[in-house]
């Protein structure tokens, strides 16, 4: 019987890291025109690194909470790893940096304690740490770089070393897949591309699947395998070398010129890219679909 099972795990299909499928959401007391997502399908394979743009109140943190197991109450089937989002989390898959708030500031303990106690989550709280997982937290600080402070409080950092930090933190719990909400808020561009080395050492290290969400395309189109554009709904979920001036109108509201002066994007790469899947890619564009109104996100 042993035999057959484990026979069974190694042929069959691999569950991705995170697969949605028809979902939508409404905050209570919304009405349904309002909606926060509406029939959002998409699929985060093993490995892959995917933006979510968007403007602000266009869902991408109700999206990201739902994948967290946080927002309960949605329509459609969301899967992590194989299982519910709340199990997937409290299984310690996920790794999570939310939206950086000041309370972070008032940790009055070290980079070092504040890591060691994520990788130490499951041991009770009167019993001290092993050493395997005063180890990982110690490798975790490593591979962000933030070996040098380790020992500062937490609310001594500067914003680009508490960063580092909770990465760290976010990772050290042994996380297969690192989701992040605005990670580049208040980051100067040198920053962004330090913390854009950052994740793509830390993805070739520990082959992880990162999901990062944010309304600045600068942000996330260079270090993403995919990007997909919500607002309210899934506007487009390709390589970014598909976007477009076109695409990017219908889900953002204000001018994207100079984005588009800074970024080369080419108008004709989306027909390009059409006809240039490899194996397992797809394209997913509502080409003349208007903006509609995005519901409010709401914190907590």
């Amino acid at each position: 019987m042993r035999f057959r099972n484990r026979s069974y795990a190694h042929h069959r299909m691999p569950q991705p890291p995170l697969e949605f499928d028809s979902v939508s959401f409404a905050y209570p007391g919304a009405a349904h025109a309002a909606a926060a997502l509406s029939r959002i399908s998409l699929r985060v394979d093993e490995g892959e690194r995917l933006g979510v743009l968007g403007p602000n109140g266009g869902g991408k943190s109700t999206l990201l909470r739902i994948a967290l197991g946080l927002l309960p109450g949605y329509s459609g089937r969301v899967s992590v790893f194989g299982m519910a989002p709340d199990a997937a989390r409290k299984r310690g898959l996920i790794g999570y940096l939310p939206q950086r708030s000041e309370s972070e500031l008032a940790f009055p303990i070290s980079v070092r304690q504040a890591v060691l106690s994520a990788a130490s989550w499951r041991v009770p709280p009167w019993k001290p740490p092993p050493r395997d997982l005063r180890e990982r937290a110690d490798h975790a600080i490593d591979l962000v770089g933030a070996s040098a402070y380790a020992d500062r409080p937490v609310g001594s950092l500067s914003g680009g070393q508490l960063q580092r930090a909770l990465i760290a933190r976010a990772i050290a719990c042994g996380a297969r897949l690192l989701a992040l909400d605005e990670p580049m808020v208040g980051v100067d561009a040198g920053g962004q591309r330090i913390f854009a080395d950052m994740l793509a050492t830390l993805h070739a290290r520990l082959g992880l699947t990162i999901v990062i969400v944010s309304h600045d395309i600068r942000s996330i189109a260079a270090g993403c395998d995919r990007v997909a554009c919500l607002a309210r709904t899934l506007h487009f979920h390709d390589s970014p070398k598909g976007l477009t001036p076109q695409v990017l109108a219908e889900v953002f509201s204000h001018d994207m010129a100079g984005i588009f002066g800074e970024l080369h994007v080419d108008a004709h790469a989306a027909d390009a890219c059409s006809h240039d899947h490899g194996p397992g890619e797809h394209h997913h564009h509502h080409g003349d679909a208007g903006l509609p109104a995005a519901a409010p996100e709401r914190a907590g």
